[in-house]
């Protein structure tokens, strides 16, 4: 059997046009190939190939670190146990399991391809929804990372510390209402 094989199959070959793209991913190219068409209507050919230059960059310097992202989420996945994370962060963890991840999620360094990853790798372990809306919510609003590279030296250390203040409850709250609203956590990729 060729190692290639599977190109060969329709069925893989319609799981990924349809399943692993999504239907976000082709509505997303479908409105970049129209604002594409608007741009090459109203600004011309040379701004059409400017902003794709531009894009082509941005895709070069992204791609190494959303593949280092990823793959340490896979191999945080593969090597964290699962009975351990969900006691912490799990249904059951209470008051503890949210302050656990917005510790957690204050400390992820990294942009959104590292901690939505590592948030995708703790849901499948069955961490309670509100752990996981206090650890995103930490990570976009008291990030020390983001504390010590933007706010500091743009805004100064007495609006860091009087932001960062202000925000510490901001997760906590955001899980216990996610705890509390009646719907039922959908984790892409959890069945498996």
């Amino acid at each position: 059997m060729d190692v290639f094989d599977f190109f060969k199959d329709p069925a893989w070959r319609k799981a990924v046009v349809f399943t692993a793209f999504g239907k976000s991913f082709w509505g997303f190219a479908g409105a970049a190939v129209a604002f594409g068409v608007l741009c090459w209507l109203i600004k011309g050919p040379e701004e059409v190939w400017a902003a794709l230059d531009e894009d082509l960059g941005l895709l070069v310097d992204l791609m190494p670190r959303v593949v280092v992202a990823l793959s340490i989420a896979a191999l945080i996945w593969v090597m964290m146990p699962r009975e351990k994370m969900s006691a912490l962060v799990g249904t059951e963890s209470g008051m503890r399991g949210l302050i656990i991840a917005t510790i957690a999620g204050t400390v992820t360094p990294g942009g959104p391809s590292s901690a939505y990853a590592l948030l995708a790798a703790v849901a499948v372990t069955g961490a309670d929804r509100g752990a996981l809306v206090a650890y995103i919510t930490a990570w976009a609003t008291l990030g020390l990372q983001r504390i010590l590279i933007w706010d500091v030296p743009f805004m100064g250390a007495e609006f860091a510390m009087l932001r960062f203040a202000i925000c510490i409850p901001l997760p906590i709250i955001a899980g216990l209402i996610a705890r509390r609203l009646p719907f039922t956590l959908q984790i892409k990729g959890a069945e498996t």
